[in-house]
């Protein structure tokens, strides 16, 4: 393949406004008043040009619809023009059902296992959570095989931390609410470990039990 594009080409392409790049893919969420709203943009979507061959991924709920975006292959896990086309397809039958998304009120969440050598710990997540190694990246990456739960990075240390475990989470929201989640979580009791601004900011709680809230900015 040779459509793969960077984080920053897909949100400067134009007619990707209703998106947010929070991870590895895309994404938005369209707000509907019932369950039977949602089914119908569901329906819309899987009436597309072209869905078969490249499909979304939906979250289908009550009061909504999250959708994300992801080219996955041997050598890419990330965006490519084919989610571009997409894109646009889906922010059309948005509109034509008289919906509006909302990218900023998109996540996504990563479990990050920080360890001195990865494959000594690897086999153990993969076989209790019943994950698969990421293509792109099968010996520092698992995933779940059916894209609902977060994915598992294997950070290898040099210098291990005198702590009760290597294990954090990252969650990666739209960039124009990034602030406003530390805010909230350094007034509810968290303390700031590191700040890579806008890229991200390492948060601790009471406890020490640290999070990452990041976003793409300047990482590509």
């Amino acid at each position: 393949m040779t459509d793969y594009i960077r984080a920053r080409e897909f949100r400067e392409t134009e007619g990707t406004e209703d998106w947010r790049v929070v991870g590895d893919g895309a994404c938005t969420f369209i707000a509907t008043d019932s369950f039977a709203s949602s089914v119908r943009l569901v329906q819309a979507i899987g009436a597309l040009p072209g869905v078969e061959d490249h499909r979304p991924d939906l979250d289908v709920r009550h009061d909504g619809v999250t959708v994300r975006l992801l080219t996955a292959g041997d050598d890419w896990y990330g965006m490519s023009r084919r989610d571009v086309s997409l894109a646009r397809g889906i922010s059309g039958a948005v509109r034509d059902l008289d919906l509006t998304a909302d990218p900023s009120d998109v996540q996504s969440v990563l479990v990050i296992v920080e360890t001195k050598v990865a494959a000594e710990v690897m086999p153990f997540w993969r076989a209790v959570l019943g994950y698969i190694d990421r293509p792109d990246s099968p010996d520092e990456d698992l995933v779940d095989p059916r894209d609902r739960g977060p994915g598992l990075w294997f950070e290898e240390v040099q210098e291990w931390r005198d702590k009760g475990n290597g294990i954090h989470l990252a969650v990666w929201v739209a960039h124009e609410v990034a602030e406003a989640r530390v805010a909230a979580a350094l007034a509810a009791g968290g303390r700031m470990v590191r700040d890579r601004a806008p890229s991200w900011w390492t948060l601790a709680d009471a406890l020490g039990n640290e999070c990452d809230v990041a976003t793409p900015l300047q990482r590509d």
